[in-house]
């Protein structure tokens, strides 16, 4: 099969940088292709939960805290974040409206400079990887908790919960032409309107690192069985990044409390990993832990805050981070670039 694509109208970066990154990202190999036949699999009614579940482990910037999630259905459309522990505060939007910062990771904040929520990237990813379009979560501190399964623990709470249908179809958006955007790293994105008659989302993401990572590049539809699947993917840090957190990061407040161990990401030097990767390929023995976990839980993020219906078309990510993914999905609402789908 054919994974080319061609370049959008470029809204950002240098055209010929652009130009050269895209020919990179086309010589780079597939490694791993999962497609479905027909739609992707989700409800074709707006959905929302059943019932509550929570979840509950050590605090990712407060290890010696414990966190506490609470998924349940919402009355208002779109995903929600209710800080219960704060008096008189609205709950937070799930949208790119009200991204604070996407520097390292996304914070969410709205009203009071405290009504946020860090890290939110690897919780709302699950908006449109399992295609429930209505949910309250509930917690009572801006802290989230860490798994050492990844975001498997939310996915089996929303599971848990039950995902129940309303009596209207569900909301579709897509752009309304190819658009490209480029970053300051030789990284881009690239969004597709999707072929005639699909409702469905591919991404095409390709990683390139300088360590044994290496160069990574998968292609899939999204689906609620190729979402299961990367969602047990874990973050992953360089192992100088590793020894900073755990050394001078001590002077940084967003640093010396980091509850990252080596159970909960996956750590990789120039020529091994520390600890064992996942998503190991047989024959190849190439570990595609970090390319899943940048698909799923990262880019799949950043598009979950287009607000107005699920995103469908093809998505192509070269390099790209948090950095770039929030640009990207701000500048699709200020170039007017969204649309509806019947």
């Amino acid at each position: 099969m054919d994974f080319s694509y061609p370049l959008g109208r470029i809204l950002l970066g240098e055209t010929q940088t652009v130009r050269q990154a895209n020919e990179r990202f086309h010589s780079q190999p597939v490694d791993a292709v999962e497609l479905c036949e027909g739609d992707a699999g989700y409800s074709p009614k707006r959905t929302t939960l059943g019932g509550e579940r929570s979840v509950t482990g050590p605090g990712t910037f407060y290890g010696r805290a414990r966190r506490t999630l609470t998924f349940g259905p919402s009355e208002d459309y779109g995903w929600w974040i209710d800080r219960t522990d704060l008096a008189e505060q609205l709950k937070t939007h799930v949208t790119i409206r009200n991204v604070w910062t996407s520097a390292r990771n996304i914070v969410l904040r709205s009203g009071n400079p405290h009504n946020y929520l860090r890290m939110v990237e690897h919780i709302i990813a699950l908006r449109l990887g399992m295609g429930v379009d209505d949910v309250v979560i509930s917690t009572n501190a801006g802290d989230p908790p860490l798994f050492d399964r990844s975001s498997m623990d939310l996915v089996e709470a929303i599971e848990q919960c039950g995902i129940v249908e309303r009596d209207e179809p569900a909301r579709y958006v897509t752009v309304k032409e190819p658009v490209t955007f480029g970053g300051s790293r030789g990284d881009f994105l690239t969004f597709l309107p999707p072929e005639k008659g699909e409702k469905k989302l591919r991404l095409d993401v390709a990683i390139d690192f300088k360590s044994v990572v290496g160069q990574q590049r998968i292609v899939f539809d999204v689906t609620p069985a190729t979402f299961r699947y990367g969602a047990f993917a874990r973050t992953n840090a360089s192992h100088t990044q590793m020894l900073v957190a755990k050394s001078v990061g001590f002077l940084f407040a967003d640093m010396r409390n980091l509850g990252y161990t080596t159970d909960n990401i996956l750590i990789h030097g120039k020529k091994k990993f520390y600890g064992e990767p996942r998503f190991v390929q047989e024959g190849s023995g190439k570990a595609l832990e970090p390319a899943w976990h940048r698909a799923t839980l990262d880019l799949l993020a950043a598009i979950a805050l287009i607000d107005t219906g699920r995103f469908i078309g093809r998505v192509v990510s070269y390099r790209a981070g948090h950095t770039l993914d929030v640009r990207a999905i701000g500048l699709l609402y200020l170039n007017n670039l969204l649309t509806p789908v019947a």
